[in-house]
């Protein structure tokens, strides 16, 4: 079922109708909650829902064990549940997703210095958003280890947690702390964050199936095709897909959050306006900020801690380190190596000359818009981006080669384009620039309106939405391009 198809409109008017009829009864809201969540994951991956309700069970009664023997103050006893808790998810993550990649990869690295061995792959299949409430998990049991927060005494409020449907297929990863502490209380019927919510998700639809899926329809006709195209022709897709993938993940992003704030829960953001950043550090500030944040508290800064004799190399030897994390938590493949450690290379630069360390604010002029010098900046910090992505996208590093390759000899040849798709993509490309461009530099700039629109604004806007999805919408529900990590 994917989020944005009539299908989960008519589960989800269900729910949240069901949902506020139980605002008085609090257990019994996150019971159906909980109930809803599980059909919702089952009816994507049926028969991996008993993993996730049996690693569900599995670190709530660890977290409690961890809790219990702080409290008696058996640190040790407290320090083993929790490694147990860490090589569990971890040990999932590398058994779904990792275990044909790094077998075989051995076993070619062993062929080629003659030792003869082989490997059989094994037809594993990878849970749905496995790479997302696995860390959930994780930062449960790690938080309460460090101190940050008690177990959760109640089970139901946990799998809440961990299962939540708008979150569990791509995010974004909430910590369980604020979430949790949501839960506890009942959630009643509030008109402002039902509309509010329900502007995000016709937001998210408008980034996913106006501007991600018809950029799309060109940027897949050329990479997929690309020894039939000019120079010309794959610079532009090659241009085009970091913002395919803004609007796509971002999109998805914009949805789960505004469904969340729907049923009166708090989703942590995962988007801020990534192509303003004026460096790859606060690019990565900027983008899917859930994972960012939960891979420096959990990867970065132990390892900056262990490496610190090493000075400021180890700093940035601790920096590669997470961002090959980030990478590789996308799935097996070199492609996603090399994207994380070009993302994690390109750190090292504003780490010797201490760039990382300053936030330099951008300087506006006049119109409050930023100035040309911080524009060229955020356009070179965008190419850096584009070639990680392109890479990113690859299926090999092969082919990353060979497209490449054919940016240097495919001069022959004009731009390849079909008028009417890239005209549509382009308007409504230009209409999510602007919406960003106001809320980066002019939050408070209202828009000129007569008098008698003026207190209909919001209302105008959601119609406005609506007529541009209508007509510019592409409604083929097409996959998201995160669910498959």
């Amino acid at each position: 079922m994917v989020v944005n198809s009539l299908a989960f409109l008519w589960f989800f008017l269900v729910v949240l109708v069901v949902y506020y009829l139980l605002q008085q009864r609090r257990w019994w809201q996150n019971l159906f909650l909980l109930v809803c969540s599980y059909w919702f994951y089952a009816q994507i991956d049926l028969w991996m829902t008993g993993l996730l309700a049996l690693m569900t069970v599995a670190f709530w009664l660890l977290g409690a064990g961890i809790g219990r023997a702080l409290d008696r103050e058996r640190m040790r006893l407290a320090a083993w549940l929790t490694n147990i808790g860490v090589v569990a998810g971890v040990g999932a993550l590398f058994y779904f997703k990792y275990l044909n990649f790094f077998a075989s990869s051995f076993v070619t690295a062993a062929n080629a210095v003659g030792i003869h061995l082989s490997w059989a792959t094994i037809e594993i299949l990878v849970p749905v958003g496995l790479s997302f409430f696995s860390f959930k998990l994780m930062s449960y049991v790690l938080d309460i280890y460090h101190g940050k927060m008690p177990p959760e005494r109640g089970i139901l409020d946990f799998a809440n947690y961990i299962a939540f449907f708008p979150t569990i297929l791509s995010g974004p990863i909430d910590r369980p702390k604020p979430f949790l502490k949501q839960l506890r209380e009942a959630r009643f019927f509030q008109s402002d964050a039902l509309m509010a919510g329900f502007r995000r998700v016709l937001w998210g639809m408008f980034m996913k199936m106006c501007v991600a899926d018809r950029l799309d329809l060109y940027i897949s006709a050329v990479l997929d095709n690309y020894p039939h195209h000019s120079t010309v022709s794959i610079l532009l897709a090659c241009l085009l897909y970091p913002l395919q993938m803004y609007a796509d993940f971002g999109g998805y992003s914009e949805m789960a959050i505004g469904v969340a704030q729907m049923m009166g829960l708090k989703v942590v953001e995962n988007f801020r306006r990534p192509f303003f950043a004026t460096n790859v550090a606060e690019y990565w500030r900027r983008w899917h900020m859930s994972l960012t944040s939960w891979l420096t508290d959990y990867v970065f800064m132990p390892c900056n801690i262990k490496l610190r004799d090493w000075g400021l190399w180890g700093t940035c030897a601790a920096i590669i380190l997470n961002m090959l994390f980030v990478g590789l938590w996308h799935g097996a493949n070199w492609t996603f190596f090399f994207f994380g450690l070009y993302h994690g290379l390109l750190f090292v630069p504003l780490m010797l000359s201490g760039q990382f360390f300053r936030k330099q604010k951008v300087q506006v002029g006049r119109r409050g818009l930023p100035k040309w010098p911080f524009v060229l900046r955020m356009a070179g910090t965008y190419l850096l981006v584009t070639v990680g992505q392109l890479v990113f996208r690859s299926p090999s590093m092969g082919e990353v080669c060979h497209i490449v390759e054919r940016t240097f000899t495919g001069w022959q040849g004009g731009l390849f384009i079909d008028m009417s798709t890239m005209v549509n993509a382009l308007i409504c490309l230009l209409i999510l620039v602007c919406a960003d461009v106001k809320d980066e530099w002019l939050p408070k700039k209202r828009w000129w309106l007569p008098s008698w629109a003026e207190r209909w604004r919001w209302e105008l806007a959601v119609a406005a939405e609506l007529i541009v999805i209508l007509l510019f919408g592409i409604f083929d529900n097409n996959q998201f391009i995160y669910f498959q990590f």
